[in-house]
């Protein structure tokens, strides 16, 4: 993908005033989800080294289409030395001209890997864009390994990848303060899960756990959803089945209210590109179930607990078995809080290695960025 050998730093080339850079946050709107908070974290409080960072918003459909499609290719046009970040659309077609200026975060290949989960507009008009994109633009961002593997085959053969995975913030106050002394086979057992309510969320299979749950001896288990509504013939018939409780979205207090209540994180995703709210939840000393996958193993380690997407009965089955095992409320507490520590430490060296990108040329900078991580 890339080639890594020594650079030599032109010092004397290097301009005395910041380097103007333009972050794109144009896809912020009133509810700040996964996509929107990274693209906040990791770039606008940020202090990148020799770089003004100058953050482009806008307000409501038409004037983002307008900044992205127009405004950001017409300022790249009148500074030709300012550099561009964007974390969460891709950039307009326009900036493959000025490519060596560019840097994409990409969250995930859902675009190209996923297209039958996809909603109608994003088939209609992100797929595309995104493909080319990718095919053509030199700089990536990425928030794991995962996205990382999958973003290699589709990009160019002089792209240059590098890891930048976002620090995780207990975003929503949670505290673990009085879980380790709660009843060990709680009546009624509640799983909780986050996340907009689409068909790669795979919310089916939970309810199915559910199910099977209450044919293992629980048959009140409740099953809570975090999420607005989002696309799919499937919430409807979700929302009316027993024991299921769909809140929508939720303010970040009331999103604390429910986590904390929760006995047990469930997540059922066909596919994640990080997951991010597994991390997030485990503030609130959840025990983690996720699918049997690379990207889950990449975000939780050790402390998750990992199960077949293809088979809710033994789900269920290592559910009881853990609320039957002695002390696993604070066993799986301090597995869940110490997590976190650990994905910070790997976020916080990618973060060094990304303060110094605009410091030198991009070239420079991946490089040595790439041969560190290697």
């Amino acid at each position: 993908m890339w080639a890594l050998r020594p650079v030599e730093m032109n010092r004397k080339s290097k301009p005395t005033l910041p380097r103007r850079v333009y972050l794109d946050l144009t896809h912020l709107g009133r509810h700040v989800t996964g996509i929107e908070r990274i693209a906040i974290e990791l770039f606008e409080k940020v202090s990148f080294e020799g770089a003004d960072v100058r953050p482009v918003r806008s307000r409501g459909t038409i004037s983002m289409i307008f900044m992205q499609q127009v405004w950001l290719p017409l300022l790249a046009l009148l500074h030709p030395r300012a550099h561009f970040i964007f974390p969460g659309f891709p950039p307009a077609p326009w900036f493959v001209l000025c490519r060596d200026r560019v840097v994409w975060y990409v969250h995930d290949l859902f675009l190209i890997t996923r297209k039958n989960d996809l909603s109608r507009k994003a088939k209609l008009y992100m797929v595309g864009p995104f493909r080319f994109a990718v095919a053509r633009l030199k700089y990536f961002f990425v928030n794991s390994q995962k996205t990382l593997s999958e973003l290699t085959p589709f990009a160019g053969k002089d792209a240059a990848i590098a890891l930048y995975r976002p620090n995780v913030d207990n975003v929503f106050n949670l505290t673990a303060e009085g879980r380790a002394a709660r009843a060990h086979n709680p009546r009624p057992l509640k799983l909780v899960t986050l996340g907009t309510v689409e068909p790669r969320k795979n919310y089916g299979h939970a309810v199915a756990i559910r199910d099977a749950l209450a044919a293992h001896g629980l048959p009140n288990t409740e099953l809570h959803i975090i999420g607005r509504s989002g696309w799919g013939q499937a919430s409807e018939a979700i929302s009316t089945h027993p024991n299921v409780v769909v809140h929508g979205y939720l303010s970040a207090n009331d999103v604390k209210h429910v986590l904390e209540d929760g006995d047990i994180y469930l997540c059922t995703s066909f596919d994640e590109g990080l997951g991010l709210p597994l991390l997030e939840a485990q503030y609130a000393g959840l025990a983690v179930f996720a699918p049997e996958a690379p990207v889950f193993r990449e975000v939780l380690g050790d402390s998750g607990h990992f199960v077949d997407l293809d088979d809710a009965q033994e789900a269920a089955r290592q559910i009881v078995e853990l609320i039957h095992t002695p002390n696993w409320r604070q066993t799986t507490c301090e597995a869940a809080l110490t997590n976190p520590l650990r994905w910070n430490a790997l976020a916080k060296g990618d973060m060094g290695d990304a303060q110094t990108v605009f410091e030198d040329n991009l070239s420079d900078s991946f490089c040595n960025t790439l041969a560190r991580e290697t």
